[in-house]
């Protein structure tokens, strides 16, 4: 296992001894397949049947009716199944699942996506509203955006309205009931111990700035009374409650306490922000930091 010395250092300094030795097993871990269902496409109970006739063993969450855990098998053999080469399902963290069940977003609501390619979660939103709602997929980067409309486009989701654009410049003009910010981080809830991980100060340093400044555009394109979703797969202090302490702070907004039906089964780890979710990587879960704020009027 090669970790950077900043980074365990960080992570005793944060969660000490023993919890900093649980989170680096739990980057050793091999994390089991995942997959969410595409109800645009298909229904639970359908997935399930091909899933029986396959001899595929799989386990479900509480806190996700279309969330599967499969057993003993490689994400090839998945993509092998006209279910995955159809779009009925998407092979998705769990972790990465959180953000949009948290957000909830509702039919007929105009919804900013501020970092969305690959997609998961963009047309995971787009499922929940049944197609029906107004979604902006922001997206900077022009091969990432690319596979972000082959994904939006695989799936179903036809409500997409995809916006080549770094999100911080979005025209203030811009006004959105709901937005989800799953920002650019240092992935350090993520990392593969099988490879060399080298996360700096300086990074951390540019990124949590990268960050905020998405946060200060979320926060001034929310319309008012409105709520939001700020999420990293990161397990950083730098990048997750420091910024969501700085953001209350400077700005008119609130932390909605996250609840969530079956939340004990997640592996939470003591957040600084009460009502906030932190989560440590295990092998059925990435690293993931999630908040819910509400813009006040």
């Amino acid at each position: 296992m090669i970790v950077a010395d900043f980074l365990l250092d960080m992570l005793k300094k944060q969660y000490g001894e023993n919890i900093s030795k649980q989170i680096i097993e739990g980057f050793a871990s091999k994390r089991k397949v995942t997959f969410r269902v595409n109800t645009l496409k298909t229904s639970v109970d359908e997935v399930e049947k091909i899933l029986k006739r396959e001899k595929i063993e799989y386990e479900k969450v509480k806190w996700c009716e279309e969330a599967f855990i499969l057993k003993e098998i490689k994400e090839t053999e998945i993509e092998k199944l006209d279910i995955y080469k159809n779009g009925n399902i998407y092979l998705q963290s769990l972790s990465s699942m959180l953000p949009p069940i948290i957000l909830n977003p509702k039919e007929g609501a105009d919804i900013l996506d501020m970092a969305a390619a690959p997609g998961g979660k963009t047309t995971q939103l787009a499922a929940i509203s049944n197609n029906k709602a107004h979604i902006t997929a922001c997206e900077i980067n022009n091969i990432r955006a690319e596979r972000l409309k082959y994904n939006i486009e695989k799936q179903g989701a036809s409500c997409v309205y995809i916006m080549q654009k770094d999100a911080r410049t979005i025209d203030d003009f811009f006004s959105f009931d709901q937005i989800l910010l799953d920002s650019p981080c240092s992935g350090s809830g993520t990392i593969n111990t099988e490879k060399e991980v080298n996360i700096t100060k300086n990074f951390i340093d540019k990124i949590s700035k990268t960050q905020f400044n998405l946060l200060k555009k979320a926060v001034k394109i929310l319309k008012p009374g409105s709520e939001m979703v700020y999420s990293t797969c990161s397990i950083l202090y730098e990048e997750n409650e420091n910024n969501i302490e700085k953001i209350l702070k400077e700005h008119n907004v609130k932390i909605v306490p996250i609840k969530l039906q079956g939340i004990e089964e997640l592996p939470i780890l003591q957040a600084k922000i009460e009502g906030t979710l932190l989560l440590a990587p295990t092998e059925l879960y990435e690293g993931f930091f999630v908040a819910k704020l509400k813009k006040m009027k």
